[in-house]
């Protein structure tokens, strides 16, 4: 029971920041390690969707330019409502052309980890094609004090 909890609280830890860049040149203070051995691996994915911040900037040049257009053709009213015709087909045109969401897929990896004191861990982190894990590795467990945690091989 105790090592679900604390697979719990290690996951709730970790998860939040499982999509942030990590750098390995920069020095970040560390809390505690701990050591051991993975038990097991297991690559997953985590599609999300992202909603497309550009897309209102779109629609207002689209508009824009549609209005510009518009406003070359007719004399009197006419050219205000052709005006007012094109900035709405050109704000149109330009939402539909390009997707309000786009898909991103994260690669992350599910590590089962034993620590020396016989507590397990199960703990989600960013895919590093540069530190591939095989059960069995041995590995240290860095906290570190930003509050995430980092799995890498122990050398």
């Amino acid at each position: 029971m105790k090592t679900i909890y604390l697979s719990l609280i290690c996951w709730l830890l970790v998860m939040p920041f499982a999509h942030a860049d990590y750098e390995r040149n920069k020095a970040v203070p560390v809390e505690k390690i701990l050591f051991g051995h993975i038990l097991s691996v297991r690559n997953i994915t985590e599609r999300e969707l992202i909603q497309d911040k550009n897309q209102g900037w779109k629609t207002f040049g689209g508009a824009l330019i549609g209005g510009a257009i518009g406003n070359q053709f007719g004399s009197g009213s006419g050219r205000g409502v052709a005006t007012v015709l094109g900035a709405i087909i050109g704000g149109s045109v330009a939402h539909d052309r390009h997707p309000e969401y786009r898909e991103k897929t994260l690669h992350l990896v599910e590590l089962m980890i034993k620590v020396e004191s016989g507590d397990e861990y199960m703990v989600i982190q960013d895919l590093d094609r540069q530190m591939l894990f095989q059960p069995t590795d041995a590995i240290r467990m860095v906290y570190l004090a930003n509050g995430t945690v980092r799995i890498d091989k122990q050398l």
